[in-house]
């Protein structure tokens, strides 16, 4: 299995994330210990959270898990600050920082972050604020790397910017909403700009909040999950023409077109690992199978071209 660098620093992953947005809302913490043990025995070490995951839950479960299998140092902890925790904790100011970092560290139950991410911008605070705070979590060993996450190429280019004429780090990595169906804040100007400043791509959503499994078909499908109200959206010519193309390409490779439409995503230039969670240890090998599957640039591209 191929490993790949996060932007220019030292953090080389799979290419796979696991996304621990479901721990503490969809996953208990028994099913949760299970999967992230089947996550580590495929071979993958990097899990993201957040603080506002479960606001805490995620990370706790995370943390417990950690300690009890005793195994941090061989994997890469990512986790975000800057969404709302409460109407007086958000953003990216350097004293919020200061405090959330102390507060995910007690919860992941761990003295070092290996991705620390800007969860969203925040137009609030000055650039050089923010990187200023990282620098000092970096130096003191809190902090290996850090990113961003829902930023636009512009946000991220003048970030850049501020970390060269300011002597600060700069975000390596960056999380948009990148998967086959939802393509129009990744491709372009920000992909061009991954490409040229070395920037590690960790695509959420990477399944379309389930649709690109292929189990809801109609609106009648909504019931089958907690996130089945969001499948609106892609019920129309575009999401069946792409399912469509995930049943023929997953046929002639005998996956699923949750596989498919990971294999997909890997191949996209630019994409480092995507992101993406499980509920059952089914769903867990499904996605170690799609990130290892290797499609023909004929199926890419009847996969590509049904997705315009």
């Amino acid at each position: 299995m191929d490993r790949r660098p996060l932007g220019r620093s030292e953090l080389v992953i799979e290419p796979l994330v696991f996304g621990g947005n479901v721990f503490g809302w969809t996953v208990d913490q028994n099913t949760g210990f299970d999967i992230l043990d089947a996550f580590v025995d495929e071979g993958f070490t990097a899990i993201d959270t957040a603080d506002v995951y479960g606001k805490g839950k995620s990370e706790t479960m995370i943390g417990q898990w950690l300690k009890e299998r005793g195994n941090r140092e061989g994997l890469h902890i990512f986790t975000k600050v800057g969404a709302e925790m409460a109407p007086d904790q958000k953003g990216l100011k350097a004293d919020h920082i200061k405090t959330s970092v102390e507060a995910s560290l007690k919860r992941l139950q761990t003295d070092y972050i290996d991705l620390y991410q800007s969860h969203r911008p925040d137009d609030a605070t000055p650039y050089e604020e923010t990187l200023e705070a990282y620098d000092i979590l970096i130096r003191s060993g809190k902090v290996r790397v850090i990113g961003s996450s829902n930023f636009t190429p512009r946000q991220i280019s003048d970030a850049h910017e501020t970390a060269v004429i300011k002597s600060l780090p700069r975000y390596e990595t960056e999380q948009p909403l990148y998967n086959l169906y939802d393509r129009q804040v990744f491709e372009g100007e920000l992909q061009d700009l991954a490409l040229k400043e070395e920037i590690g791509i960790l695509p959420y959503f990477s399944l379309a909040a389930g649709f690109l499994t292929g189990k809801y078909r109609s609106a009648d499908d909504s019931g089958k999950s907690a996130r089945g109200g969001m499948m609106e959206k892609y019920l129309n010519p575009k999401g069946f023409k792409i399912l469509d193309a995930l049943d023929q390409v997953g046929k002639a490779n005998g996956a699923t077109p949750a596989e498919v439409a990971l294999a997909w995503l890997v191949a996209q230039p630019g994409v480092s690992a995507p992101i993406a969670s499980a509920t059952s240890l089914d769903q867990l090998k499904s996605l170690a199978k799609g990130v290892r599957l290797d499609l023909s640039e004929a199926e890419l591209k009847t996969l590509t071209d049904a997705g315009r």
